[in-house]
């Protein structure tokens, strides 16, 4: 039976169907009356020739997962969403690779790298944390007067953590400088999200909110990124919208 959608948002990243946090990305984004429709953009497809019609989708979510099988395919998805002002969410991965599209192509920095995919380069964006945090839960504390703050309404928040990996602090002045702002820390004052506060939503998170998202108590940052893209809706979402749509996966999905 076909559903019929307003939005349709691309969720970057290479799916894996025993991934639990995958799982839950497409639970939390697909579970309700109003929800938007879901089709997974495999990083690897992002730069074939053909490339990918970005117009689209109405919103675009960067999934954990990584290391991607093409860092370049994640970055060009970052970096349309941001250019184009189409709302976007990185969570783990994504956030650690919003970091280093804006690292690139705002700071200007072309070699800023992730030490996941290459330890040892000179210039680290991203960085092993000094302690793991994945399996973990951590509290996130909101700076205030940002759209982090304003959308959970509390001052801290308990979140889940799958990552080993996050900002470079040599890396947060610049990044500061330039317009990204941190809106999360922990209590040793780590970042935990950044957003850009002139777009209409563009934010990470070094933790994973969908795996903390359900029905019954939807998690404010997924509600918000799903309403400003149902606000986005670009044409071809309208088109396509108007004829029925159903969920899509990615031509490897099971």
């Amino acid at each position: 039976m076909q559903r019929q959608h307003s939005a349709i948002i691309g969720l970057v990243g290479d799916r894996n169907p025993t991934n639990r946090v995958h799982l839950a990305t497409e639970e939390a984004l697909t579970d309700g009356p109003d929800a938007p429709a879901i089709e997974w953009l495999a990083t690897e497809r992002l730069c074939e020739p053909a490339g990918t019609d970005f117009t689209r989708y109405a919103g675009f979510l960067i999934t954990p997962g990584s290391p991607y099988r093409s860092m370049d395919g994640a970055l060009a998805a970052i970096r349309h969403a941001r250019e184009h002002q189409v709302p976007l969410l990185g969570t783990c991965g994504g956030f650690q690779h919003l970091i280093l599209e804006f690292a690139r192509h705002v700071l200007g920095r072309a070699d800023a790298s992730h030490e996941e995919t290459h330890p040892g380069a000179p210039d680290l964006a991203v960085t092993a944390l000094a302690c793991s945090l994945a399996g973990q839960t951590h509290p996130v504390r909101l700076v205030a007067g940002t759209r982090a703050a304003a959308i959970y309404g509390v001052d801290e928040a308990l979140e889940p953590f799958f990552c080993s990996y996050g900002l470079n602090s040599a890396y947060r002045p610049p990044l500061e400088s330039r317009g990204l702002v941190i809106s999360g820390i922990d209590r040793l004052g780590e970042v935990r999200i950044v957003e850009l506060p002139a777009h209409p939503f563009f934010l990470g998170t070094l933790f994973v909110p969908q795996v903390r998202h359900s029905r019954a108590k939807p998690h404010p940052l997924i509600s918000a990124f799903i309403a400003a893209a149902q606000d986005h809706l670009p044409e071809a979402s309208r088109r396509t919208a108007q004829r029925g749509t159903q969920i899509g996966l990615s031509d490897d999905s099971p």
